[in-house]
């Protein structure tokens, strides 16, 4: 092509409508451009690398640099790489394969990456943010003359022949009115650290700043933004601790140390690098996702690597590089790519592998870090069943004496004492020592040893346990007696014989001494042979509700649960002295009389109930006998309610006049934690009064 020859002409597409499409959806991510743009002149630098290493180029390669500046409501993105010929501009940049692109948008039109990755159309996303491009290029091949090629923002192009220019080539975006934000050099340079910080060749931003006489000045020294050499880049075993630590505290600023590391280095069956790191974990706050950031060859992509990764690895900080990974990553693509699906498999074996290596070569350590891996190895064990497969071996149960185990271990510690009479073998846990003390303690009486599970995942990590470990059940200490949460076989020579009216009668005299039951807790009385030596009573809440109650705060659909009351149970002690005395003083008190007259009143009533009854099963009874016996029935059933309304005032007068039964009631809510407020200062005062008589 001679001097001053112009070629004009249209852009190769099957579409004239490419750029109002670009234009229209996407926009809301238009700041990729300054990344396709600044990663295409990298590649170019690259390119000439490559082929001067090839002795296909023999010139000088010279400082090479990717420079970005703003000139006026230009940006300028320039390069000192192979730069283009007339040819190849032809090729690369007017020649653009698009078919069914309308349809295609309009399915992903909230997905800019994925139009782009899927067109082609890296170079053209500067469109996005520009009325004007130019191209001014200058081969490698010094024969060839220098080309600029311009655009508009739709099909028509000019390309002519340029003055001559040094090897490289300039894209000159002449930003539109709606984008003057990427003329800011601030902007510009949040946009480059983000998406250039690890490049392969140095990205250049004007000139450093110092404070001088008070005022920010230019230096004469480059604004470098990038390291071109990031730690996943080079030889694990050139590196010391300090420099990985160095290299998280410059991904995460102001971040604790991390507890330890994996450097990621693999070429076959796929590519991949990058170092992921454990983050000190102090509560469930810190548990922030979204901390590992996904590059292609050096070029950052995302920070979102759902699909990429195993759900419960997103815990992990750190860095991952795969050029087997597209820029323009979308969630189809990650949804069906067998590599994707095999860099997945393999970050979690290799994490396994460290967590595994830690624990076998120094298990004192690893149970130090215990408590910032304990949420994560759970999550995992729950989420990914091959890991559940690996992390067995080094999953630690945590017991109310802060002594850890395997579950291996633990299960050998607890067979003997803690299996019940059917074979299972019972894990009695707790969730707060502190609150759950007294229950705790009576079970380590008794020769039990009980594990202290209080992370938000326990429920389900113990449920799933019961159904991977044969004949296992998990049971709170505070959820039954002893005697029925690991049932045994009893000698029932050491019960205190107790009549089935005396049960009755205890059960009601407590019952109307309970307080005023709530919308949000409920409270009901039983008894049970539990043993001399144990205590009056005990309130105890179903396990299996109780379970159910946890879990409906984290999974949707059961919510059914979560707005249930909380169901407790005080459970009276049939052999302990102290209740079994209640009965007797009781029995021996005017009331007694007053009751069994009650009852013998209620008793005749009810056969009365019962004969009425039977005569209107008759079917051939008239109208009016019918409509008589409704009557007596209701009168009858009338009598009854108060005969047990006078019954219950009796029990309830008998308790106000014996305090023993409101305090020992208290006591057990007491114990449990569910004394507050107004019932706990009664409570005090009671004691006072009793300790004065």
């Amino acid at each position: 092509m001679s001097n001053n020859k112009k070629i004009e002409g249209k852009i190769g597409v099957q579409s004239d409508n490419m750029f109002p499409i670009i234009k229209k959806f996407l926009y809301s991510d238009n700041e990729i451009f300054l990344r396709e743009i600044v990663s295409n002149a990298v590649d170019a630098t690259q390119k000439l690398r490559t082929l001067s290493s090839k002795g296909e180029y023999t010139g000088e390669l010279g400082d090479l640099r990717v420079e970005v500046k703003i000139d006026g409501d230009k940006l300028i993105i320039s390069d000192s790489g192979v730069g283009m010929t007339a040819e190849e501009i032809d090729k690369y940049i007017n020649q653009i394969a698009i078919s069914g692109a309308e349809e295609f948008v309009e399915k992903h039109k909230d997905d800019a990456a994925s139009i782009i990755g899927h067109f082609g159309l890296g170079f053209y996303s500067a469109f996005m943010v520009s009325k004007e491009v130019e191209i001014y290029t200058q081969s490698y091949d010094e024969s060839e003359p220098s080309m600029r090629w311009r655009c508009k923002g739709d099909p028509e192009f000019v390309l002519e022949e340029a003055e001559k220019r040094p090897r490289g080539t300039d894209v000159i975006l002449h930003i539109d009115e709606d984008s003057k934000e990427f003329l800011d050099k601030l902007r510009i340079r949040t946009l480059l650290e983000k998406y250039c910080r690890f490049l392969p060749v140095p990205i250049v931003f004007g000139k450093q700043t110092e404070w001088k006489d008070g005022a920010e000045v230019e230096t004469d020294k480059d604004l470098v933004i990038n390291e071109t050499h990031p730690l996943w880049t080079r030889t694990p075993s050139d590196l010391k601790d300090e420099d990985y630590q160095h290299f998280y505290q410059m991904l995460y600023p102001m971040s604790d140390e991390p507890l330890f590391w994996i450097h990621l280095n693999i070429d076959y069956p796929f590519n991949l690098t990058g170092i992921l790191y454990f983050p000190q974990v102090k509560s469930n706050l810190d548990l922030q996702k979204n901390k590992i950031q996904l590059f292609s060859n050096q070029v950052f992509v995302t920070d979102n690597v759902e699909g990429i990764v195993p759900e419960f690895l997103g815990l992990l900080h750190g860095v991952l590089d795969s050029p087997d990974i597209p820029l323009n990553v979308s969630r189809s693509y990650l949804q069906s790519d067998n590599n994707v699906k095999k860099i997945s498999s393999y970050i979690t074996r290799k994490v396994a592998d460290k967590l595994s290596e830690i624990f076998k070569e120094d298990r004192k350590t690893y149970e130090e870090k215990w408590p910032a891996l304990d949420l994560f190895v759970k999550y995992g064990m729950l989420s990914e069943e091959k890991f559940y497969d690996r992390a067995e071996q080094f999953v630690l149960l945590q017991d109310s004496e802060d002594k850890l185990y395997t579950l291996d271990e633990y299960r050998t510690l607890i067979s003997g004492e803690q299996t019940d009479k059917e074979g299972n073998v019972v894990y009695l846990y707790a969730v707060d020592s502190e609150q759950q003390y007294a229950y705790i303690k009576d079970a380590k009486n008794k020769g039990y040893n009980v594990l202290l599970l209080r992370g938000p995942l326990d429920i389900h990590f113990i449920s799933m346990l019961e159904q991977k470990v044969a004949q296992s059940r998990f049971v709170r200490v505070d959820s039954d007696t002893l005697d029925n949460l690991i049932p045994k076989e009893r000698d029932k020579q050491d019960e205190v014989e107790v009549t089935p009216e005396e049960e009755a009668l205890l059960i009601s005299l407590f019952d109307q001494q309970l307080p005023s039951q709530s919308d949000s807790q409920m409270l009901s009385v039983q008894a049970s042979h539990q043993g001399k030596d144990a205590k009056p009573l005990i309130v105890v809440q179903s396990e299996y509700m109780r379970r159910m109650k946890d879990m409906a705060q984290m999974q949707p659909g059961m919510q059914m649960y979560g707005a249930m009351p909380d169901s407790y149970v005080l459970k009276l002690n049939l052999d302990n002295p102290t209740i079994r005395g209640i009965a007797v003083v009781f029995n021996n008190n005017a009331s007694a009389e007053e009751e069994k007259k009650l009852r013998g009143d209620k008793k005749g009533y009810q056969a009365r109930m019962e004969a009425i009854q039977q005569q209107l099963n008759d079917e051939g009874l008239d109208d009016a006998t019918k409509a008589t016996l409704k009557k007596d029935k209701e009168e009858t059933q009338a009598k009854i309610a108060e005969l047990n309304a006078s019954i219950n005032e009796l029990y309830k007068n008998f308790g106000d006049d014996h305090a023993v039964i409101a305090q020992l009631i208290d006591l057990g809510l007491l114990s449990s934690g569910l004394l507050k407020g107004e019932a706990l200062d009664t409570f005090v005062t009671r004691s006072m009064k009793m300790l004065k008589n």
